[in-house]
């Protein structure tokens, strides 16, 4: 298994949040899925956990998104499985569910394979065990294809080789902002991609500059992007819709915008486990233009309806509608 469960070592006074998340768009874009399994816990308090799904189509008026939230006895992490809630399980190779709820219904079945390695965003192993970053983020299947059948309301939707992503992040406090981004098959297969998360933390009364980690993955090869050495390459203008970057790591620099419609957007509270909430704005169908300097040549790629911009912030006049579910 290429990573597992944090939440069963999690201490009975100990604030945690973890997630495990799929992302994945229909070849050509335009449709595209993001399901979340979800555990939150305040400190000296049983956890819950929740299911999430919201289904992005640029032809509808706005996303279709359900939540469900359920108590600690419903939560587990069985042998082969990374987690499990309600029923609902995510393992290796294969993710299912389903969500009632305010009049939603939702359901997943979904097969998935990814030939590629994980992509550990944190430059050393021993952090992701470390006191500090408070937030951990890695992807164990960077650029994995999906096959199965979503339901959605009464429809039925067939899913064949989407390109798409496995997310795991988990931690005792969100940042003061984030960003996240991912490119799928950015040359034409499915090893390729791009997936950068970065954030800007609060240190007493001051928020520091962005510092962002990941990789560009291209005709077979990986370069990483960010850490604290790029700390003065890295720049980031982050709005709710849509965010232009540069960003540089060893032989590559990297220049890009991802941004989409505001309908095209859904809005979800994040909690941290101790206290304030975040707004989240995910948007799974946005579009991404990059530049990328590397071996004395550039190289453009434009892709439509396919890339996911995610947009966390305190912020609560960013215009995106809140879905009604707390976090928590």
């Amino acid at each position: 298994m290429r990573t597992e469960g944090r939440f069963p070592r999690v201490g009975a006074d100990e604030g945690h949040y973890e997630s495990f998340y799929i992302k994945a768009t229909r070849p050509g874009g335009g449709q595209g899925l993001w399901v979340r399994y979800t555990v939150h816990k305040r400190p000296g308090t049983e956890p819950t956990a929740s299911l999430w799904l919201t289904l992005f189509d640029a032809d509808a008026p706005g996303p279709v998104a359900a939540k469900a939230t359920f108590p600690a006895p419903e939560l587990a992490a069985p042998d082969g499985s990374y987690i499990q809630i309600d029923g609902a399980e995510l393992n290796e190779g294969n993710a299912a569910g389903a969500i009632e709820t305010n009049g939603a219904e939702a359901s997943w079945d979904l097969t998935f394979t990814d030939p590629g390695a994980p992509l550990f965003h944190l430059p050393y192993a021993r952090l992701y065990d470390a006191a500090l970053p408070r937030t951990k983020l890695l992807t164990p299947y960077p650029s994995a294809r999906f096959s199965g059948v979503l339901g959605i309301n009464g429809e039925r939707i067939e899913v064949d080789a989407w390109p798409g992503m496995v997310g795991h992040n988990w931690g005792a406090e969100h940042a003061e902002r984030w960003v996240w981004i991912h490119a799928p098959e950015l040359d034409g297969s499915q090893g390729s991609y791009l997936d950068v998360g970065a954030g800007r933390i609060k240190v007493g009364p001051l928020t520091i500059p962005w510092i962002a980690n990941g990789a560009l993955r291209l005709d077979g090869v990986e370069h990483r992007l960010g850490g604290l050495g790029s700390l003065f390459t890295t720049k980031l203008d982050a709005r709710p819709t849509s965010c232009q970057f540069a960003l540089a790591g060893k032989g590559v620099k990297l220049r890009g915008e991802i941004a989409s419609e505001p309908r095209n957007f859904v809005a979800w509270i994040y909690a941290d486990p101790e206290g304030p909430e975040h707004h989240s704005l995910n948007c799974s169908i946005a579009d991404i233009e990059l530049e990328i300097d590397r071996d004395g040549s550039t190289e453009r790629i434009s892709l439509s309806g396919c890339a996911a911009y995610e947009y966390g912030t305190r912020d609560t006049d960013h215009g995106i509608p809140l879905q009604p579910h707390p976090d928590g």
